[in-house]
């Protein structure tokens, strides 16, 4: 077997042993411990990467993802609460911006109303193990949800929206793309030596098919996996 790869191997036990949790050592450091060459060393981690344990971060070395991404449903409608307590995962929302404004030709083209109906705009960090690693942007048609409480946008909208109005959550309609980051990405999330973000855009319909939310959410891509369930339909 080449070196590089029972290199690979050993580094992935370690990686399942937890023996480095957060990030491997320097590219110097685990040549002088495999007593390898830098391009062996080189070699072992671009399988790692490849292979999805790590990702390499300009300016602070090698990231072990492997063990830190979570499972997003694609097709799914689920809250951000619910999908953090279903990976028993600790999360912390910090509400950015809540506010009643007129739609503007964007807004109101995402939310299929028209221009200057009154709507809600809501800003949201989502934050995991300390870092700022989720940016949710929604629109929230007010002729539908009147009133939005701040503590329902620090918990669950749709907990809210089920259980305190009534609403039944139906279906939705969902784009994934990668995309650069913006100034708001920049700002508000910790993304230094990241160059992209994950960006999923829906539109949410109630049981009546009403279109009561347009949500944009703008994901570090280190952190998450993006799962879906597909069955082949025959004939």
């Amino acid at each position: 077997m080449q070196k590089y790869r029972k290199i690979y191997q050993d580094i992935v036990l370690k990686i399942m042993n937890r023996q480095w949790q957060h990030m491997l050592p320097s590219e110097h450091e685990l040549s002088q411990m495999y007593e390898a060459s830098r391009e062996t060393i080189r070699k072992a981690l671009a399988l790692l990467s490849q292979e999805g344990y790590i990702q390499k971060v300009h300016g602070k070395g090698s990231l072990i993802i492997e063990k830190q991404m979570l499972d997003f449903p694609v097709s799914g409608i689920v809250s951000f609460k619910e999908m953090m307590h279903k990976q028993g995962i600790e999360a912390t929302t910090s509400v950015e911006l809540l506010e009643q404004v007129q739609a503007d030709a964007y807004q109101a083209d995402c939310l299929d109303i028209s221009v200057g109906t009154s709507m809600w705009q809501l800003i949201r960090v989502r934050e995991i193990n300390g870092e700022k690693v989720i940016l949710d942007l929604d629109y929230l048609n007010q002729e539908i949800v009147e009133q939005l409480p701040m503590a329902a946008c620090q918990d669950s909208i749709y907990e809210y929206l089920e259980g305190q109005l009534g609403l039944g959550i139906s279906f939705a309609q969902k784009e994934i793309t990668v995309e650069n980051p913006t100034a708001h990405d920049i700002q508000l999330l910790d993304m230094e030596g990241f160059s992209n973000v994950v960006v999923i855009r829906s539109k949410v319909y109630l049981e009546d098919a009403r279109l009561f939310q347009f949500t944009e959410s703008r994901h570090r891509p280190d952190k998450f996996r993006f799962v879906d369930f597909a069955r082949r339909v025959h004939g």
